[in-house]
């Protein structure tokens, strides 16, 4: 029998920091405490050689039960649709327009931290209603 793995969700970004703390808001996650021996994420980033400040961030769930999110900074800015993308559960088990007036409240609530809402997917006969969202930096997310 295979072994259940953990696993990070990396992202490539301009602002790493920036994009690690929006994706805090959306989930509920946490910026770990910083390496042992430093006092703040600042006091570390002063230890780096100064092309390396600022080149990655993380945010982890505070329960321990899901993913870590890595940030990278890389130089190449997002060109096309990214090629994966998180569905943020917010609407789980509700059905019509409960479910609707819930993704559009967490949608209002994120737009209001820089994200931008895309389109509706509006329920058809197989799936309910999500809604499409970008972060900070224009990945796609969808609001399910």
């Amino acid at each position: 029998m295979a072994s259940i793995k953990q696993f990070q969700v990396t992202f490539d970004c301009a602002e790493p920091e920036r994009v690690a703390r929006f994706w805090c808001e959306v989930l509920g996650y946490v910026v770990p405490p910083p390496p042992e021996g430093f006092a703040t994420w600042d006091d570390f980033g002063r230890s780096l050689p100064p092309e390396d400040r600022g080149s990655w961030s993380a945010c982890v769930d505070p329960s321990g039960v899901g993913p870590r999110l890595y940030f990278q900074r890389v130089p190449e800015g997002k060109a096309v649709k990214n090629r994966v993308h998180l569905d943020v559960r917010v609407g789980t088990g509700l059905v019509g327009e409960e479910r609707l007036a819930t993704l559009e409240a967490e949608c209002a609530r994120l737009v209001a931290l820089g994200a931008v809402r895309v389109r509706l997917l509006p329920a058809d006969d197989d799936n309910e209603s999500c809604i499409v969202v970008q972060d900070v930096e224009g990945n796609e997310f969808c609001l399910d």
